[in-house]
């Protein structure tokens, strides 16, 4: 398998609820030799304005590079271009959708698309709740293709304090699946004094 370094993975942001959960990413990356690539959805940005402060050009600043949503010529679209593989964070049930079934509409479909053909890592962060057989059956899919679907669903035993340190352990495990390790606090590990959370922007 084609590798380079530093080694690059996708970030894929879509509609649902939970923008917050790909910003993290992106922030944690930040501390990382990774090499990010970013796309949003057109959705996402609407939900970008509903939930965060953050703009835009600020949202895209976060990764060291951003393609357009439409950019289908993208080198994210190829899989002559190498990635450790792709998290869409979070990930609506239509992108499931697309992505369980081939139908590639845009660039984030179509990249994810590429990990499950090239066996690369894909983890979908599923925002949705209650499930339906569709979306059940969508789930199906695209674990028998090869994704991982990751609902972000809050850890309580360390009992976090704030909504930032539900967030930060929900993306340091969907990380752990990438092999990328960014300190958090571990289940049946002595807790750190100075770990009391994953850094801050």
């Amino acid at each position: 398998m084609a590798t380079t370094d530093p080694a690059r993975l996708i970030v894929g942001i879509t509609g649902a609820t939970g923008i917050q959960y790909g910003v993290r990413i992106l922030e944690l990356l930040r501390r990382t030799p990774i090499e990010t690539h970013l796309v949003v959805s057109k959705a996402a940005d609407m939900t970008r304005a509903y939930e965060t402060e953050i703009g835009a050009d600020e949202l895209r600043s976060l990764a060291d590079h951003a393609h357009p949503i439409g950019h289908v010529g993208a080198a994210i679209a190829s899989g002559s271009f190498p990635t450790i593989g792709m998290v869409v964070a979070p990930c609506s049930v239509r992108s499931l959708s697309e992505i369980a079934y081939g139908n590639s509409s845009n660039l984030l479909t179509r990249a994810a698309d590429v990990c499950l053909k090239e066996r690369r890592r894909l983890v979908l962060m599923l925002r949705e709740t209650p499930l339906s057989l569709v979306h059940a059956r969508a789930i199906c899919a695209a674990t028998e293709a090869g994704a991982i679907v990751a609902p972000p669903v809050p850890a309580l035993y360390l009992r976090p304090q704030t909504v930032d340190q539900l967030i930060d352990h929900t993306v340091a495990r969907v990380l752990d699946l990438f092999e990328i390790d960014v300190g958090m606090p571990r289940w049946g590990e002595p807790p750190d004094p100075e770990v009391a959370a994953l850094p801050q922007p």
